[in-house]
């Protein structure tokens, strides 16, 4: 989890940043709007990667017990 948001962090600074030098703004202000960014690009990757780890528990948990609990047997149809 530590992973996903460093990286949320950074894409959210990077994109923060380029924005925020497109539009032109000083660089005390393009510092402070990378940061902003930097946070909720955090908070955001830390909420979809509880989203998506409890989705992949969720769906192995249903695979689980979705298997039948004895093996099939083949009908024995010799003659």
């Amino acid at each position: 989890m530590k992973s996903l948001m460093i990286l949320g962090s950074i894409v959210g600074f990077v994109v923060g940043a380029s924005f925020a030098l497109a539009s032109q703004s000083s660089w005390p202000t393009s510092l402070w709007r990378a940061s902003a960014a930097a946070l909720a690009g955090a908070l955001l990757i830390r909420w979809w990667g509880r989203m998506w780890i409890n989705g992949l528990r969720d769906s192995l948990q249903q695979r689980r017990y979705a298997r039948p609990s004895t093996p099939a047997t083949k009908p024995n149809n010799k003659i």
